[in-house]
């Protein structure tokens, strides 16, 4: 609950499909598509804050002019700083010649960042360094522009020492070991390739190299070339990629992971990692904004012709659905509804765990992304609390006074705000014991709302590790003097690692596999971890497609209800006075709130690439040998 959970990344490619002038003219000017660019990052800000970067790049230049742009900044407010960057020098620019204020020629000739083709990327770093080298976009550059490639994507791959390996099989140096250099590299050899394939055919049709540039952007088949690079990866991934010359692509990976949305009108192309992104920069309805589908690439060429070609066979679809619960942005309509009804299933657990005494209950949240939820919990015990209403009316008949009456309809659910966050507190001493106290006071709590007989219902997004809950929210929540406090969780208990984008690398953090090994111990069943590492080493050798998930034995003793309830054990101490129950979404809820976003390996760990099994188990053979490297 409310513990800090980083996320990779958001992407934003915007392409014009009008000359500069044009904008410039309807829109007062030709820096349009930069302005939308930043909006588009800001607009995605909630999906990474370690760092953020922009490339553009400028067609039909002359040889010799400046045709590709690039900024990027790992600062404590990265996208803010990287357009000051961009305003600053495009202002520079205009103070020191004042002739390019109404001439776009002169402007797009002599001014970088202005183009017609545009990408940029938001990032939470879940690996590698959180460097200004490590900020997307990576720019691969070559003397022939159709080789230069600039690349940026929203992704993690499970299989990257396997793709290491292959760049060298292919006679290449990388100069790093990271998921995106990799990747980078990869599609650059085939892109490679592919130019000189075409050149050689140009030459043998009698053009000259000169001759055959423009040909060589006509003909290059940017569906191929993905094809070929693509073949082996393993992961989820949406990844978009700029070449020099003009065309650009964005490629979703087969099971649909990681969100891609696009737009299209006759003046833009534009593609985002979240809807409503697309829908409030552009201002265009829900209906018009499309999702890309997965294992395909939307693909815009030079010319400005657009297709969508399938790159890779669709597995099947798992779309990730801690986007819906927690990282993305709660306006998007679907979204929002989603959000809604997991508050709502969760309320026959909550009426239960209070004994239906709605009338001494409060319910409140802890800010801000379980709003929503919260919402759809209040709404369903509204409805519960009308209900009854509705029998006590009936039951008393005519012999109800006015009074009577008038006390049973002034029921209501009492809701407060009860956990505010002091965004301003920083744990600023690693020394633990003067660290935890820091820690505890990172709340504040609403004092007078509470009354000794009163319940405290408290909905988040997800409970994943709980260390601020421990240490800080339970004992702020209970010095308001509750009979009991009631956690709820509208997602479900977080069992197994993420590997796709998340940044959940290692089991012992995870507070639902502490309670699971809490309980093997307590019902003298601690050798099944022994079991679990053996069958994990044995596997270690075998080809990804053949790996099972055997992790899964550590939780197949016991209920959910019971690590539930062992997890709010673990998560309180003897210094808590109130009862404390933790209720988390049952699985089958989270299907039925999100019924087209199945992808629920943190929850079942029913991973959807092969991959994911292999990962999973290097990370409880980290747990098991007291390794803290990443599984992946």
């Amino acid at each position: 609950m409310s513990d800090a959970l980083k996320h990779e990344c958001g992407i934003a490619v915007i392409r014009l499909l009008k000359p500069l002038e044009y904008y410039k003219e309807k829109y007062g000017s030709a820096f349009y598509g930069v302005n939308k660019m930043y909006l588009m990052m800001e607009k995605q800000h909630n999906r990474g804050q370690d760092g953020a970067g922009f490339a553009s790049i400028k067609l039909n230049m002359s040889p010799g002019d400046r045709y590709i742009s690039r900024v990027r900044s790992v600062q404590q407010q990265p996208i803010q700083d990287i357009f000051a960057q961009i305003n600053e020098r495009v202002n520079n620019e205009f103070r020191a010649h004042p002739e390019y204020s109404d001439d776009v020629a002169l402007q797009k000739k002599h001014i970088p960042y202005i183009g017609e083709l545009l990408l940029g990327h938001v990032r939470y770093g879940t690996f590698g360094k959180n460097s200004v080298e490590s900020v997307h976009p990576f720019l691969r550059q070559n003397n022939w522009m159709h080789r230069n490639l600039i690349m940026a994507g929203n992704f993690n791959m499970t299989n990257v020492k396997e793709l290491f390996n292959n760049l060298i099989e292919l006679g290449q140096h990388p100069k790093e070991y990271t998921d995106t250099i990799t990747i980078m590299e990869k599609i650059g050899h085939f892109l490679d390739d592919a130019v000189s394939k075409i050149y050689k055919d140009l030459k043998k049709e009698g053009y000259n190299k000169r001759e055959a540039s423009p040909l060589i952007a006509e003909r290059l088949k940017v569906s191929k070339i993905l094809k070929r690079a693509a073949k082996n990866w393993d992961g989820g991934y949406a990844m978009a990629g700029l070449i020099g010359h003009g065309d650009s692509f964005v490629l979703r990976d087969p099971a649909g992971i990681r969100p891609t949305y696009h737009y299209q009108d006759d003046e833009i192309v534009v593609v985002a990692s979240e809807r409503p992104v697309i829908q409030t920069v552009f201002n265009v309805p829900f209906e018009e904004v499309k999702e890309l589908d997965p294992g395909h690439a939307i693909i815009i060429k030079k010319s400005g012709k657009v297709s969508i070609k399938k790159i890779l066979e669709p597995l099947e679809r798992k779309s990730c659905s801690f986007e819906r619960i927690y990282f993305s942005r709660g306006s998007d309509a679907e979204i929002y509804q989603e959000r809604k009804m997991l508050g709502k299933l969760l309320m026959p657990k909550v009426l239960e765990a209070i004994d239906e005494d709605t009338k001494n209950t409060v319910f409140s949240y802890i800010p801000n992304t379980a709003e929503t939820s919260f919402f759809g919990m209040i709404e369903t015990a509204e409805a519960f609390i009308n209900k009854k209403k509705t029998a006590a009316i009936l039951s008393g008949q005519r012999s109800l006074s006015a009074q009577k009456v008038t006390e049973i309809l002034s029921e209501r659910t009492r809701v407060e705000k009860i956990a505010i966050k002091d965004v301003k507190l920083r744990t600023f001493i690693t020394e633990d014991s003067s660290r935890d106290d820091l820690v505890a006071h990172v709340y504040d709590v609403t004092y007078g709302v509470i009354k000794p007989n009163d319940n405290l219902v408290i909905i988040d997004d997800s409970i994943v590790r709980g260390t601020t809950l421990k240490k800080s929210i339970i004992k702020m929540l209970d010095r308001l003097n509750p009979k009991k406090i009631v956690i709820v969780s509208s997602a479900p208990q977080i069992r197994y690692p993420d590997c796709y984008g998340i940044d959940m690398a290692n089991l012992e953090t995870l507070i639902a596999f502490r309670a699971a090994l809490a309980l093997l111990k307590d019902r003298n069943k601690y050798h099944i971890v022994e079991e679990v590492y053996q069958k994990c080493l044995e596997q270690t050798d075998l080809a990804d497609k053949n790996v099972k998930n055997f992790v899964k034995e550590i939780y197949d003793p016991f209920t959910d209800q019971e690590i539930s309830d062992k997890a709010a054990e673990l998560l309180s101490d003897k210094t808590v006075k109130a009862e404390i129950k933790i209720i988390f979404q049952p699985v089958e809820n989270l299907h039925k709130a999100c019924p087209n976003h199945l992808g629920d390996w943190y929850f079942t760990g029913n991973y959807p690439t092969v991959g994911g099994n292999r990962v999973v188990n290097r990370a409880f053979i980290n747990f098991y040998e007291g390794n803290k490297e990443r599984a992946y």
